[in-house]
């Protein structure tokens, strides 16, 4: 059985250990590089002692030759702005790469507007196929770059585009309230994912101006060929991991809760991540946990003319790393949960 060697670039951070501890148990990937220009020439098990006895890995420097040579698909992990810089010499070479952060989910102006930095070249930006894998997959599979798509935008778009390619809700005004764990913010420290800062409160951020907004509105359109106005924001919870997307949306259409509970039913049929709950039951982000799910429940509010739309995902493994090795399967011809059927950590 042929190994993929695989490399990860940003390997020291929350999305790059996760990779690491999925793919060790992953039955056709090879570990082959562990990739962190910052702190490069330590071992691994240095940043994070679980994975002793597990991988006794050093993390290397960031060179392109030398990685060229050794991998055949690499994962960028890093903070947005970085992967733009790189992505395109390993393309050159003939690498497939799939990238976390947000350097190609967007067209170059939405990019600049939103990230307040320039752009990945344009010619990257045309080959970059959105790696929602529910939705693209077959794209996906023909793919050498992908842009895995954000953890928000995952848990918002898995929710929405259902009852959008049904015609059931008006798009013109969309409310999404965004609640995530502190791991969303990375490992770099700072003043907001301070203990103190983040214990016993939760706050809305990034209000009006959160970059996950027009990524969202994008791809709505991609996939359910609508426009859509999105009114988001987010809020930092007090907990490690998760993400729960609460959304309303005016009816456009006289329908009950079992119409569209039958219609997520079709359109995930097959999709082994997607679990749809029963009527009136709704996820809480403690039931996906560590796991690659998308828990999705709904709800016709019949006095208010609004579908209510609660989403849960694991915002480290559905909402990033997981997804990641998800298109990594699709794009290597393998079975789409290979390396993911784990279940839930509960309580």
């Amino acid at each position: 059985m042929k190994m993929l060697k695989i490399g990860i670039v940003g390997a020291n951070g929350y999305s790059g250990a996760e990779l690491v501890r999925l793919l060790a148990r992953h039955p056709r990937a090879q570990l082959e590089m562990l990739i962190s220009h910052r702190t490069k020439g330590t071992m691994l098990t240095a940043h994070y002692p679980h994975f002793q006895q597990i991988i006794e890995a050093g993390l290397e420097d960031m060179v392109p030759d030398e990685i060229a040579g050794r991998v055949e698909l690499l994962f960028f992990a890093t903070p947005s702005g970085v992967a733009k810089n790189w992505v395109p010499r390993f393309v050159d070479k003939g690498l497939k790469c799939i990238d976390l952060s947000g350097d190609f989910r967007l067209d170059g102006e939405a990019y600049r507007q939103w990230y307040k930095r320039e752009p990945a070249p344009q010619k990257e930006l045309d080959k970059a196929i959105y790696g929602l894998s529910e939705m693209n997959a077959d794209r996906i599979k023909e793919a050498q770059l992908i842009a895995n798509p954000g953890c928000f935008p995952t848990a918002a778009l898995l929710g929405l585009l259902p009852p959008v390619q049904g015609g059931f809700i008006d798009t013109s005004f969309i409310v999404i309230d965004g609640k995530t764990g502190v791991s969303g913010a990375g490992r770099t420290p700072s003043l907001g994912n301070l203990f103190t800062e983040v214990n016993e409160n939760t706050g809305a951020y990034k209000v009006g101006s959160h970059q996950h907004t027009p990524e969202i509105e994008r791809f709505i359109k991609a996939f359910a060929g609508k426009e859509a106005k999105i009114s988001f924001t987010p809020h930092l919870i007090p907990m490690t991991r998760g993400i729960l997307c609460t959304i309303y949306a005016p009816l456009a259409k006289k329908v009950t809760t079992e119409d569209v509970r039958q219609y997520y039913r079709k359109v995930y049929k097959g999709r082994k991540f997607i679990r749809i709950r029963p009527a009136g039951s709704f996820p809480s982000t403690k039931e996906v946990y560590a796991s690659n799910y998308c828990d999705i429940g709904v709800h016709v509010d019949e006095r208010t003319g609004r579908l209510v739309v609660i989403s849960a995902i694991d915002n480290l493994v559905k909402g990033a790393s997981g997804q990641a090795i998800q298109n990594m399967n699709l794009l290597f011809g393998l079975e789409e949960d290979t390396g993911l059927d784990h279940v839930p950590v509960y309580p």
